[in-house]
């Protein structure tokens, strides 16, 4: 302690931290052209949330279900779906996770607990896809079943999966 004087510090160096994402915004990219269609923006990702939404519930409704929206009840998925009665019976409803991205995304990602319902609930699960556009133009809802085959390892939370690879199971609605 006793050779330890106070002095003006004195700066070696220096950094700017610009993020990418803003460069290429100010550079007038689209997301979809440099390959990043994930969206920071809180606002923007619930548009496309809901959009995707409002598109499989309209498609179960033209199929005459009844549908209710669960997704606030965080139980694995988000819409449950009531066929109309067949001879009297009330077929076996279909519990729908909706997955909505911009048009032009990589992956989605498939939490831990949306797998293990897909899986212990076998033929009653659909996984839907849903792409929205920059115009708010809605491709789908393309719908996978028995999307998965194995439940995720110990510790694993999500796991992000190729959308072309699960579009090319899909069925449309």
């Amino acid at each position: 302690m006793r050779h330890v004087t106070s002095a003006t510090p004195v700066a070696l160096g220096g950094a700017l931290v610009v993020p990418i994402g803003l460069l290429r915004r100010l550079r007038g990219e689209s997301p979809t052209e440099y390959g990043s269609a994930f969206s920071t923006d809180p606002v923007a990702r619930a548009r496309i949330e809901k959009l995707a939404m409002d598109s499989v519930r309209h498609a179960e409704e033209a199929r005459g279900c009844r549908v209710v929206d669960v997704s606030a009840q965080k139980c694995g998925w988000d819409i449950t779906s009531y066929p109309p009665a067949l001879d009297g019976k009330q077929p076996e409803a279909r519990h729908i996770e909706v997955k909505g991205r911009v048009r032009g995304a990589a992956t989605v990602t498939i939490t831990r607990n949306e797998m293990l319902y897909a899986l212990n609930q076998a033929d009653k699960f659909l996984l839907s896809i849903v792409l929205v556009g920059e115009t708010d133009a809605v491709d789908g809802p393309y719908y996978i079943r028995n999307p998965f085959e194995a439940e995720p390892g110990w510790g694993v939370s999500s796991i992000n999966y190729e959308i072309t690879a699960l579009l090319e199971r899909a069925e449309s609605a």
